[in-house]
C-alpha cells in the first residue's frame, strides 16, 4: 500500500461545506488503496483576519505573541477536517506541531522546519488512522510556537512526506495545476503537465504563487515526488520533476511568465566607493531576517557609487529605518559630510515580471525578445537581473499586467505548449 501526504489550502477548506469535499478526497484516496496523511492550512481568510487583530492592539505586534495567535487558525481546520473524516466512517486524528515535534529554526514569523519526528504518525497510519496536521506552524528550540510564513503549509506537507518517506506529496489548491502564466491575467495561459523542479523553484520565487519556495527546495533536496492539482476539478495536475525527465527536443526557450506585485525598492545614494561598505549597510539587514533581492551598483563621478535592492513590501518600512541607523554608525570611518551626503530614497509601488525556461540554456535571444517586447508597450525597465534559466525586470506595478500579457505572447505561450496537458 502506497502513502500519499495531501495537503489542502486555504480556499479548500473555506467553509463547512468545503472541508467535507475534502474528506471526500481523502476518503477518495483511502478507497483507491492509499494510506493518507493530510496537512490543512486554516480556513481562507482566518489568517488575515488574525492579524488584522494583533495589529488593532498593537502597531507593531510582538513576533512571539503573533505566532502564538497565527498558529490558532491552523488548531480550527484540523480539528474540523478530522471530525468530517469520521463523519465518514474513517478513522482520523488532529495534530498540532507540538504533538508530532515539528521542530524549527530561526526567528518567529519567518522559522524553518529542522526535522520531523514521525513514530507517532507511524504507529497511527499503521493502526489505520488518518493523520490530520496543522501546516504553517512548528516548535522552536525553546519550546515556543512558531510560523513558517505564509504559504508554508505547502513546507510542512513536503517535510512530512520527506520524513515518512512517502510516495507522492499532492499539493490541493484552488487551481488545476502549473500555468505558463497566472489565468486570471492571462486567458490563454496553458496548464502545464510537467514543470522541472528548476523551473518551478525560479516560479515560485519569482511570483508563482501556486507553490511556496521552500516546499520546492525540500522536495528537490529529499526527492520527493510533487503534484499540484485542483481540489474543484478532476484532473492529473502538474508534476514537478527532475530535469532528465523531459524531451529537451520540445523544450521551448521560455516556459513561463511569472510576476509579483509584492516588492519594493531603495536606492542609497552617494555611498563612497570604498571597501567593506556594502556589507555595513546591507549586514544589518540580513541579520534582521530581511531577505534582499535583486542589488544594483554603479560607480559614478567622484568615485560614490548609488547602491539600489528589492526586499519584500511588508519589509519596506524596517528596511528604511535600517539603512538609516547603519548610516549614522559609519560615522566611525567616513567624513561628517560624507554621512550627510549619503541618503535612502525607495519606491514601493513597483512590480517585478519574470521568464522563466530551463531552455534558455541553449537558445539565445531571450533578453532582446524581452527588452524589445517591453518597449513596443512603452514600459520602461528600472532593474534587470538574470540567471541561466530566468530573466526578472522591476517596472511600475502600474504596467505589470500588460507587460506580462505581451511577454506571453511574444514567447508564443498563448498556444499549446509541448508540456501542457
Amino acid at each position: 500500500m502506497s502513502l500519499v501526504v495531501a495537503k489542502f489550502g486555504g480556499t479548500s477548506v473555506a467553509d463547512l461545506k468545503r472541508v467535507r469535499i475534502v474528506a471526500g478526497h481523502v476518503a477518495s484516496c483511502r478507497d483507491e488503496g492509499h494510506d493518507v496523511v493530510v496537512v490543512v492550512s486554516a480556513m481562507a481568510g482566518d489568517t488575515d483576519r488574525l492579524i488584522e487583530l494583533g495589529s488593532s492592539v498593537v502597531q507593531q505586534p510582538d513576533p512571539r505573541e503573533m505566532d502564538v495567535l497565527l498558529a490558532s487558525g491552523e488548531q480550527v481546520s484540523v480539528a474540523l477536517l478530522a471530525m468530517a473524516i469520521q463523519e465518514r466512517g474513517l478513522r482520523a486524528r488532529s495534530f498540532l506541531a507540538n504533538q508530532i515535534r515539528m521542530r524549527t529554526e530561526g526567528s518567529h514569523m519567518r522559522a524553518k522546519i529542522q526535522s520531523v519526528e514521525v513514530k507517532r504518525l507511524q504507529e497511527n497510519i499503521a493502526s489505520g488512522v488518518i493523520p490530520v496536521i496543522a501546516g504553517f506552524q512548528g516548535i522552536g528550540a525553546d519550546g515556543d510556537v512558531t510560523t513558517i510564513g505564509r504559504g508554508g503549509s505547502d513546507t510542512t506537507a513536503v517535510a512530512v512526506a520527506a520524513a515518512l518517506e512517502a510516495d507522492e506529496c499532492r499539493i490541493y489548491t484552488d487551481v488545476e495545476g502549473v500555468y505558463t502564466a497566472d489565468p486570471r491575467i492571462v486567458e490563454h495561459a496553458q496548464k502545464l503537465d510537467r514543470v522541472v523542479c528548476e523551473e518551478m523553484l525560479e516560479m515560485a520565487a519569482l511570483g508563482a504563487k501556486v507553490l511556496h519556495t521552500r516546499c520546492v527546495e525540500y522536495a528537490h533536496r529529499y526527492s520527493v515526488s510533487l503534484r499540484v492539482l485542483s481540489s474543484f476539478v478532476p484532473g492529473t495536475g502538474t508534476l514537478i520533476c527532475e530535469e532528465g525527465e523531459e524531451d529537451e527536443m520540445e523544450r521551448p526557450d521560455v516556459s513561463a511568465v511569472t510576476h509579483d506585485r509584492n516588492e519594493a525598492k531603495l536606492t542609497v545614494t552617494r555611498v563612497p566607493d570604498k571597501p567593506g561598505l556594502a556589507y555595513k549597510l546591507l549586514g544589518p539587514i540580513g541579520e534582521a531576517g530581511i531577505s534582499v533581492d535583486m542589488i544594483v551598483q554603479n560607480v559614478g563621478a567622484e568615485s560614490l557609487t548609488d547602491m539600489t535592492f528589492t526586499v519584500k513590501r511588508e519589509d519596506y518600512q524596517q528596511s528604511q529605518e535600517i539603512l538609516r541607523e547603519s548610516i549614522a554608525e559609519l560615522s566611525d570611518e567616513l567624513s561628517e559630510e560624507q554621512v550627510q551626503l549619503m541618503n535612502v530614497v525607495g519606491d514601493d509601488s513597483i512590480a517585478k515580471v519574470t521568464v522563466v525556461g530551463v531552455g534558455m540554456r541553449s537558445h539565445a535571444g531571450v533578453a532582446t525578445t524581452m527588452f524589445e517586447t517591453l518597449a513596443q508597450y512603452g514600459i520602461n525597465i528600472q532593474m534587470i537581473s538574470t540567471s541561466e534559466i530566468k530573466i526578472s525586470v522591476i517596472i511600475h506595478e502600474d504596467f505589470c499586467e500588460l507587460a506580462v500579457r505581451a511577454l506571453h505572447s511574444a514567447f508564443k505561450l498563448d498556444v499549446a505548449h509541448p508540456l501542457a496537458n
